[in-house]
């Protein structure tokens, strides 16, 4: 069956909208903007430059151990060295017996350095075997250009990532329900009665957004990677190297407005729409195309969209309901963004002997008549 090609380019799949101009400036050192439905890149600065990340690490400190055949019901006791650990900490003491649902949660809430080194410790067994997993997790993952040395993310030589590779992280981490449940909690109590407080000072105030973590040390600055979905949208954004917290939420919350400003969700193959009809035999009506099913995407509403159709150039009766006749590609400049196979939108019938004789007969008067004009 021979197929045409038709190439309509299109401006009309998407409302008009307002220049949003470029990606808002921040003090960060790099960030990274992604649009995760799709995978286009929204904005980026820097996302493969190797920087510390602080306490982002322990979304890999969770990962490992929860492949560990962690249990929420697991008790752990607290030795020595993981009681030591300073900076942000639930308290642990030594000889201390805790389960491991409170160590989850003192890691991605409270952001506690003695609850990620306390998991490593355990499930490692031991810290610098825990850490060896992150890292071949990290390889497994294809975060080429991370590399781990401690569970907590405090500043250690060569203990390095990306915003791109952060991100990455944070998409998968987001898969896990324990992530997802424990991330959007501003407070918690653990089993002793200590409360626990986010330090993600976005969670409730910006639409949508539900984590996914912050960190700070000396050299990283201050961190966060955050996750929104509203208004049809699903975006990740990780800012790295903030001077002060004030400007990471800032930064951040600047950059996650104008990516939601930038996108729209649209039918970019809309269902029921006849996109082409095809010839039949006999004169018989030609066949309506239609998309096998309606495909929505979030579009860039600064950017045209182009339709290029590919239609048989005639079809065989009898036609059923469903056949597949063509296909529809739609692209967001050179990137294909959505296709979807165009079926016969209704039946078609073989055309009887009566149907077929007076076709004939009609060509031939036609041509007949053609003679003597």
């Amino acid at each position: 069956m021979v197929k045409r090609l038709i190439v309509v380019a299109s401006t009309a799949l998407v409302a008009a909208a307002p220049a949003h101009g470029a990606a808002p400036p921040t003090s960060a050192r790099a960030y990274y903007v992604v649009d995760a439905t799709t995978g286009e890149v929204l904005a980026q600065k820097h996302a493969n430059e190797q920087v510390p990340i602080a306490s982002i690490t322990k979304l890999m400190t969770v990962i490992v151990a929860m492949k560990s055949h962690l249990l929420p019901s697991d008790v752990v006791t607290v030795h020595r060295e993981v009681a030591a650990v300073g900076e942000s900490s639930i308290d642990l003491k030594v000889g201390q017996r805790i389960t491991s649902a409170d160590l989850l949660e003192g890691a991605l809430i409270q952001s506690a350095n003695d609850a990620a080194d306390a998991l490593a410790d355990h499930y490692g067994p031991g810290e610098s075997r825990f850490v060896a997993r992150m890292n071949g997790e990290a390889r497994r993952l294809g975060l080429t250009r991370t590399h781990f040395v401690r569970p907590d993310g405090l500043d250690a030589p060569g203990h390095v990532s990306t915003a791109r590779d952060v991100t990455r992280l944070a998409e998968y981490a987001m898969r896990l329900p324990v992530v997802r449940n424990l991330v959007d909690r501003r407070v918690a109590t653990i089993g002793n009665g200590r409360t626990l407080h986010t330090w993600d000072d976005l969670l409730g105030q910006f639409r949508g957004l539900d984590g996914v973590k912050t960190g700070h040390t000396g050299a990283a600055g201050w961190c966060q990677v955050a996750h929104v979905r509203r208004d049809g949208l699903d975006v990740y954004a990780t800012i790295l190297g903030s001077p002060t917290r004030g400007a990471r939420n800032a930064d951040l919350a600047a950059l996650l407005r104008w990516a939601v400003s930038i996108e729209r969700p649209a039918w970019v193959v809309a269902p029921h729409r006849v996109y082409a009809r095809v010839p039949t035999a006999f004169g018989r009506p030609a066949v309506p195309l239609v998309a096998q099913r309606g495909i929505m995407r979030p579009v860039r509403t600064d950017r045209p969209l182009t339709e290029r159709l590919t239609t048989s150039s005639s079809a065989t009766l009898p036609v059923h309901r469903g056949d597949r006749l063509g296909r529809i590609r739609v692209y967001s400049g050179n990137r294909l963004i959505a296709q979807q196979p165009l079926v016969a939108a209704r039946s078609a019938s073989t055309a009887g002997l009566g149907d077929r004789l007076g076709f004939y007969a009609g060509r031939t008067f036609s041509h007949v008549g053609a003679w003597f004009t």
